[in-house]
């Protein structure tokens, strides 16, 4: 394997961080690893480990596309520790290609009771493949493949640009292509082409060729953004680019009419609780093993965390972490008589495992210490909400709270329950609240320039009220879409009034 010299390590901020290409944040250099399916020996979190500890803030991030990023790094990465990054396979041998790193499967893949096939081994092929083409490099870093099998823990509506999703037909396990072909975040759509399994990377093959080509000709000797391959659908449409990708086949894709959606179709979201089942104690595939699915607040590990959670994957499990898309973490391979003893010791680490908990289901952005963009700071909003919430309120599903510092929404691009976006007026840091859906991108405005102090009691007096007036398992998000914004803030009257007086101080 080449070993690449310091000077390899671009002097150029990116707007998408990489490795090799770290980007500038408030708070340091920011760094993102390629984790391809989410998956982490527990060498690998060791390497990792070291790296934040000496380089950065202490601590890591799981992102979501199930990736890892290191905040707070103060100076670029160094040639021993680059060396060991590329021996445990965290870092690509050739520099270029290390920023496609957006590979992603289900984090119950090979392990999950539901699963109609195992897409481990189509991630390491597909990730193998990469590195061996540095022409590729021409691609948006943001290029994302997925490969769903069909298990309980789906991720076929994760937001990837290529999603090649298990199905059975007439006894037989095949793929079925979706693409991203509506706006940015939207789940992707099913074209209604089947493959065999087996010539899933000779498709990945021609589309990302196709996309290479089209990506090349849009750029021509211009500095301007890579497009994604969005871009090349809407301006090709779907027909043009299957066309083109078929020329470069050795089989003919077939179409399966009776089970295919229309074309603009977008494949329905998960319900609340799936986007959670992950969480807690399952029973796996493999007799008398089973896996945890452990909380990350805000996606983020401390080292000592993260060694910690090597160590029990090493001693009980299979020395492996698998990260999901939720920026939270499994622990597999568990045997099923031990589980309560590694449950108790991943609560020693402070960590937790119930869906239900408040750190659950809020995400928050990187906010005012790690952004520029953002007008609050987000990271110690949400920790206090959920700190607040967690003495004050037993939930009885999860409830996935937003908080967004600008109108990007980087850290979560569909819709939430409850959606908190940062703005500030006269140099004071407030938050508009949105709830529910309105196929907007934040949901319903319920209230403006709410101040960051006066969360925590509205959102308490909020799910207080969805507990106890909510219909039989109704989503938060169906109960406040069944009312007028003047009925539920009737309901919530007691929490206007922190509104009123928060207002009457100014």
């Amino acid at each position: 394997m080449e070993v690449l010299s310091l000077e390899c390590v671009s002097s150029q901020f990116a707007i998408c961080p990489g490795l090799f290409q770290p980007s500038a944040a408030n708070d340091g250099l920011l760094s993102r690893l390629r984790v391809p399916g989410g998956l982490l020996t527990v060498t690998q979190c060791e390497a990792i480990a070291d790296l934040a500890d000496q380089l950065g803030g202490g601590y890591v991030e799981v992102t979501n596309r199930a990736n890892v990023q290191i905040r707070g790094l103060q100076s670029t990465i160094d040639a021993d520790h680059l060396a060991r990054l590329q021996a445990v396979g965290l870092a690509s041998p050739v520099a270029a290609i290390d920023a496609l790193r957006n590979i992603m499967c289900s984090p119950t893949a090979g392990i999950d009771r539901q699963q109609l096939l195992d897409t481990r081994p189509f991630v390491a092929a597909w990730n193998r493949y990469l590195t061996t083409r540095p022409d590729f490099a021409v691609l948006s870093p943001k290029f994302s493949v997925c490969f769903d099998g069909g298990e309980a823990v789906s991720v076929r509506d994760r937001p990837n640009d290529i999603s090649l999703v298990a199905v059975a037909i007439t006894d037989a396990i095949y793929f079925r292509l979706h693409l991203s072909l509506g706006d940015r975040g939207a789940s992707p759509c099913d074209t209604g082409v089947v493959i065999q399994p087996e010539e899933s990377l000779q498709l990945l093959i021609a589309m990302t060729e196709v996309y290479r080509d089209y990506t090349m000709q849009k750029l021509g000797n211009s500095s301007q953004r890579k497009p994604r391959l969005r871009n090349l659908l809407h301006d090709w449409g779907l027909a043009t680019y299957l066309q083109a990708v078929v020329q470069r086949l050795s089989f003919l894709p077939l179409r399966d009419g009776t089970k295919s959606l229309r074309q603009n179709e977008k494949i329905d979201g998960n319900s609340f609780s799936d986007a959670y089942n992950h969480l807690g104690i399952h029973s796996q595939r493999q007799s008398d093993r089973s896996y945890i699915g452990c909380i990350l607040p805000l996606g983020r590990l401390e080292t000592i965390q993260l060694r910690g959670l090597a160590t029990l994957a090493s001693q009980y499990g299979s020395s492996m972490l698998r990260l999901t898309p939720w920026q939270n973490v499994l622990l597999s391979d568990l045997p099923t008589a031990q589980i309560a003893v590694v449950q108790q010791k991943i609560e020693q680490l402070g960590l937790h495992s119930s869906a239900t908990h408040p750190h659950g289901a809020i995400v928050a952005c990187s906010g005012t210490t790690g952004c520029q963009s953002s007008a609050t700071n987000t990271q110690a909003d949400a920790l206090a909400l959920a700190a607040h919430l967690e003495q004050t309120i037993v939930l009885s599903y999860p409830v996935n709270i937003h908080f967004s510092g600008c109108e990007k929404s980087c850290a979560q691009h569909h819709a939430s329950d409850i959606a908190l976006l940062g703005v500030a007026q006269e140099g004071e840091a407030s938050y508009h609240v949105y709830v529910g859906d309105d196929g907007s991108k934040f949901g319903r405005s319920l209230y403006q320039n709410y101040r960051p102090a006066h969360l925590p009691a509205l959102i308490e007096q909020m799910l207080r009220v969805y507990q106890e007036q909510s219909q039989s398992h109704e989503t938060f998000k169906s109960f406040v879409n069944r009312y007028k914004i003047a009925e539920l803030k009737q309901m919530l009257i007691a929490s206007d009034r922190h509104l009123i007086g928060a207002r009457q101080q100014n």
